[in-house]
């Protein structure tokens, strides 16, 4: 698994080993998509400034992806230990730790600092057990006003949280839902 595009293009992310189903990485297809997909969105927030919570992190290629093409800072927000410890390697490896932050937590339960504020949200749980919804709303105060939420699953998802849903895209198995908060949020 490496980094598909800015300026740590071609660096690897730290991977689970083969045949490890614990942790299930985005794809470089769907990461590349992805970020085409947020660089051509009028909704989209500048990355070159962007604050990002990567939520249900896993290995966070998706935080990684968008520190390599100008992120401010990232939060990864995961609980399970060998997911954290993936992250860190990562972190160490492209030498970022200045911008990320690492929460060891269950991002359905309001895992974030109080006052912490995020232009881009990641969410890719675990598919199929409703544990996004959840996620999402535990964050919403989180939002910035205009801010991009990307949602990854293996179906397309519904609006919540006072989120707007403006676009949805399969790539495989995976479905990518994308959804805006108001500008007055």
């Amino acid at each position: 698994m490496r980094i598909v595009g800015g300026r740590f293009r071609g660096r690897p992310i730290a991977a689970p080993a083969p045949g490890d189903r614990r942790i299930r990485p985005t794809t470089d297809r769907v990461r590349e998509s992805l970020f085409n997909l947020i660089a051509h969105r009028a909704e989209a927030p500048d990355l070159e400034t962007a604050r990002v919570l990567d939520l249900f992190a896993g290995t966070g290629a998706l935080g990684f992806e968008a520190l390599s093409r100008g992120a401010a800072h990232v939060t990864f927000v995961e609980r399970a230990r060998p997911a954290l410890r993936l992250i860190r390697e990562t972190a160490a490896a492209l030498d970022v730790a200045e911008r990320v932050t690492i929460l060891a937590a269950d991002a359905t339960r309001a895992p974030v600092p109080p006052g912490a504020v995020y232009d881009l949200i990641f969410l890719d749980p675990p598919y199929g057990r409703d544990l996004g919804a959840a996620a999402l709303t535990a964050v919403a105060t989180s939002f910035a006003p205009g801010a991009l939420v990307v949602w990854e699953e293996m179906a397309e998802m519904p609006a919540v949280a006072d989120l707007q849903r403006i676009d949805c895209r399969r790539y495989g198995d995976t479905v990518v839902t994308l959804l805006t908060a108001s500008q007055g949020a």
